[in-house]
């Protein structure tokens, strides 16, 4: 027998053997379960999208009192030549 066929063979014997039982809350479980990380998910989607607004609104809120878009006064006045 080749390698295919023995494969073959051993999934026809797979499928010809009794079936485990299920139980009959299954289904009812993983509806259950797919809620719950459903709405974990939603709701770790909302604080990273309310972690978001915040950071922007306090980047909003430094840039405006402390203009780091504006050159710093120069500390030194630099050297009069030509009088």
């Amino acid at each position: 027998m080749s390698r295919y066929e023995d494969k073959e063979a051993a999934v026809r014997r797979l499928l010809d053997t009794p079936h485990p039982p299920v139980p009959r809350d299954l289904a009812l479980r993983a509806a259950e379960r797919g809620a719950r990380r459903l709405h974990h998910a939603r709701r770790v989607r909302r604080v990273l999208w309310v972690l978001g607004a915040v950071a922007v609104f306090a980047f909003v809120v430094w840039a405006s009192t402390v203009h780091p878009w504006e050159v710093p006064p120069a500390e030194t006045t630099p050297p009069l030549e030509g009088w």
